[in-house]
């Protein structure tokens, strides 16, 4: 189910390298709102330019970034926290900058970063507001010269020059709306209060009507003061305030965390990245590449994931989607979370949220083409978890260590049923969020899909969307926040054959849609499961 973010931290999200499927609550500044193009370019200026995650510009800008020594930049925290696992301190790939020139797409130096550096993350215990700001190392030094850190806090209504490249129009759709021309503008420190999304450590920056301001994707984009014949940056963009005005880190209050870092004094380890190969993060959810005892080198591979997750409408309850058209990116993981290689689902196998939740897309690669290209590839289990089965939940951003706590009899949420539903145990290791269905659900030999996450109880409502509850043998009703369920799926495997097909004929198959096997000669239906298939909905 998809999580609705909170406004700062959808502003941060909107604002930095990627535009994605967020709710932003706050008017987001255009342009640099009532700036002008550049005439010269600031030799210390630069375009952040990742290949991961994909900028949806033509010219791959994503943020702005200052250069503070020949292999040092400085941006946003929320700009480097788009690698794949959400680390503070780690080695990217496909990162560089372009700084020196007033176009993104030509003039000045380009460099490779190699290593970045978060002041905090979004998880960080001190807080993320305030402290939204990273350093970035270059592979190679830069002959820019470098901007200063200012040598205070800017004072309120102290003038100051904001500039990047950040939108000039709301349709991300639209290539205009992307300036590849460096655009600044003149503006003022506001007092903190003229903010009220401000949080400590930050500066309000921009006219008081909210008509000069910086604008979405010019995070990282710096606030400049002039120290005797210098300019000085005092504040990075972090995100837009509801005032209009736009929300700086404020540099200054953490120029020792800069210093220690630049000089070698100070150094952070780099985080511990989990393994999380083979996760394909598709957006909203997560899937997996499955293959079963009937797959074949030269079959289309199988990706899963679950059943709310398909592009168009959700299978109704007590039906299956099958055989549909479809065109989405599959990105599979490698150790650390970058794309090993992208595959594209072409057809929707088959859908459905009544039974178990789940959904099986083919592939317009083969199970042999993903392996050459070294993608990882897992086996589709064809026994259920069972109560006490340790579960490993293969998000794409990180691993989730679970255990099966109960399976229960029948679990409904929204019109939809669910059986033989698998309860976690709660735990900190165990803490699934929006965003995380259709992670799988791993054996202890970290290859075999064992189950699917796919819904947990938000708010402590009875049978709600977002909010299921389970119904025992007795028809007993319990519903209880924050508890997280999975679905099994060792009921696919006898539903599929040899070119990736599904036979709803096959014996033994009971997914939803199945057709009953001829009758026996003692008139007994077989092949046909009727929990699965004779569905009592929520009300």
């Amino acid at each position: 189910m998809l999580k609705l973010i909170s406004p700062r931290a959808a502003a941060a999200l909107t604002t930095g390298v990627a535009v994605i499927a967020s709710v932003m609550a706050a008017s987001p500044a255009q342009g640099i709102v009532g700036g002008t193009e550049s005439t010269r370019a600031y030799s210390f200026m630069g375009s952040f330019q990742p290949s991961y995650p994909a900028s949806p510009r033509p010219d791959g800008h994503g943020c702005g970034v200052e250069v503070l020594a020949p292999q040092w930049v400085l941006t946003a925290s929320h700009c480097a926290g788009r690698n794949p696992t959400n680390a503070k301190v780690g080695v990217p790939r496909g990162w560089k900058v372009r700084v020196g020139s007033l176009d993104t797409t030509s003039g000045g130096e380009v460099a490779e970063v190699d290593h970045y550096y978060r002041l905090a993350t979004s998880h960080d215990d001190g807080g993320f507001w305030g402290r939204d700001m990273a350093l970035m190392h270059l592979r190679t030094p830069v002959r820019a010269k470098p901007v200063r850190i200012a040598s205070s806090t800017p004072a309120d209504n102290t003038r100051v020059r904001i500039m990047g490249w950040g939108m000039t129009c709301a349709d991300s759709t639209n290539p205009a709306c992307f300036p590849n021309r460096l655009r600044e503008a003149d503006t003022v420190v506001q007092p903190i209060s003229a903010c009220p999304s401000h949080d400590d450590g930050e500066l309000c920056v921009g006219s008081a009507d909210g008509k000069v301001a910086a604008s979405n994707m010019d995070s990282g984009g710096p606030a400049l003061v002039r120290e005797g014949n210098r300019w000085a940056v005092a504040g990075v963009v972090s995100g837009p305030d509801e005032s209009g005005k736009t929300l700086y880190t404020d540099v200054t209050r953490h120029a020792d965390w800069i210093n220690g870092i630049i000089t070698g004094t100070d150094v952070p380890p780099d985080d511990r990245i989990p393994n999380v190969e083979g996760a394909a993060d598709l957006g909203n959810c997560v899937g997996s590449v499955i293959s079963t005892p009937a797959s074949r080198p030269q079959d289309p591979a199988l990706l899963l994931t679950n059943g709310h997750c398909v592009q168009e409408q959700r299978p109704a309850p007590g039906t299956a989607l099958v055989d549909r058209p479809a065109d989405r990116a599959v990105p599979i993981a490698d150790r650390q979370g970058y794309p090993q290689t992208t595959a594209r689902a072409k057809r929707l196998v088959y859908a459905t949220m009544t039974g178990t939740d789940i959904a099986l897309y083919r592939l317009d690669k083969t199970y042999a083409q993903l392996k050459a290209e070294g993608a990882k590839v897992f086996r589709l289990t064809s026994a259920p978890v069972r109560a006490g089965d340790p579960l490993t939940m293969a998000y794409a951003g990180g691993r989730l260590q679970c255990t099966a706590e109960a399976v229960v009899t029948n679990l409904r949420e929204g019109g939809y049923q669910q059986d033989d539903s698998i309860r976690y145990a709660t735990s900190e290791d165990c803490a699934p969020w929006h965003g995380t269905s259709g992670s799988a659900l791993l054996a202890p030999d970290g290859t075999t899909v064992v189950g699917i996450h796919n819904t947990h109880n938000t708010a402590g409502e009875q049978c709600t969307d977002n909010n299921p509850c389970e119904v025992g043998p007795d028809g007993a009703v319990t519903s209880v926040q924050g508890r997280s369920y999975g679905q099994q799926v060792h009921l696919i495997a006898a539903c599929l054959t040899e070119g990736s097909k599904l036979n709803l004929s096959h014996p033994g198959c009971t997914l939803t849609g199945a057709r009953p096997a001829p009758a026996t000669a003692t008139g007994h239906p077989g092949g046909q499961d009727r929990r699965s298939n004779s569905r009592t909905h929520a009300p």
